[in-house]
């Protein structure tokens, strides 16, 4: 303990004061191990790094409703039709004279 406190007040006089306080913090609340553990559908844990991402996956995939889909990037996703056709040649050239005739009259 005394060698911790000793590190915080070195920390605190080089003003490295992110790991001053983080090393406050962790004296503060104690010691809590992070647990990387997962429940499947049914209740059991899943402790094994590839089965916790297959349940991830799986999860995700429920979630956002692309269970038929197996490769994500291969995916079609619709996008929305223009409201309006593309204007024609001569509708583009009446615009131009239109907006030249505004610039002449200005000056």
């Amino acid at each position: 303990m005394k060698a911790e406190i000793d590190e915080r007040e070195t920390n605190n006089k080089i003003k490295n004061n992110r790991d001053c306080h983080r090393g406050i913090s962790d004296i503060k609340k104690g010691y809590k191990p992070k647990t990387n553990l997962v429940e499947d559908e049914k209740g059991y844990l899943i402790v094994h790094y590839h089965r916790i991402l297959a349940r991830w996956w799986n999860h995700f995939s429920q979630l956002l409703n692309i269970l038929g889909v197996n490769n994500i990037r291969h995916t079609e996703i619709p996008t929305a039709q223009p409201l309006m056709p593309e204007p024609s040649a001569s509708e583009v050239e009446t615009a131009i004279e239109k907006v030249k005739k505004t610039q002449i009259t200005r000056y």
